[in-house]
């Protein structure tokens, strides 16, 4: 800071693990002086986000992820691997939505379907389930 008298102007100081919002003198008037602990910045910005990261984890973007190697990108499957078609409106009446989340959370036994309820939340699952019903092509005509 430079030399002179007169009070600072306000803004913001980083240090010593605070940010601070304020007016300093250097004649010795009361500094006003808001501090937020860089602490509790990070979690509010961890918050911040996990919410903007949780909604950019839409059902598409981890069925993407997730999914798609064994299901396709759009959802067809491969016959090679015995994927089911989730476009195919008579596999799409075949099964419930709670069959579709068990498989989804849990595997399915003797395929190389393994589970994901380790991974994903029962919403990112109740999501994933929509997702694949919207796949249905007899809805999309």
């Amino acid at each position: 800071m430079g030399s002179g008298s007169g009070p600072l102007p306000a803004g913001l100081i980083v240090g010593k693990g605070q940010f601070a919002l304020s007016r300093i003198s250097r004649e010795g008037g009361i500094p006003l002086r808001t501090r937020i602990p860089i602490g509790l910045l990070a979690i509010v910005a961890a918050a911040c986000m996990a919410s903007l990261t949780f909604a950019k984890a839409s059902a598409e973007d981890n069925f993407k992820e997730k999914c798609t190697m064994c299901h396709g990108p759009d959802g067809k499957g491969f016959a090679a691997l015995k994927t089911p078609d989730f476009t195919d409106p008579k596999w799409q009446a075949s099964v419930t939505d709670q069959h579709i989340a068990d498989v989804i959370k849990n595997g399915k036994k003797d395929t190389a379907m393994k589970g994901f309820g380790d991974k994903l939340s029962p919403d990112e699952i109740k999501a994933l389930v929509k997702y694949i019903r919207s796949l249905n092509s007899e809805k999309k005509k």
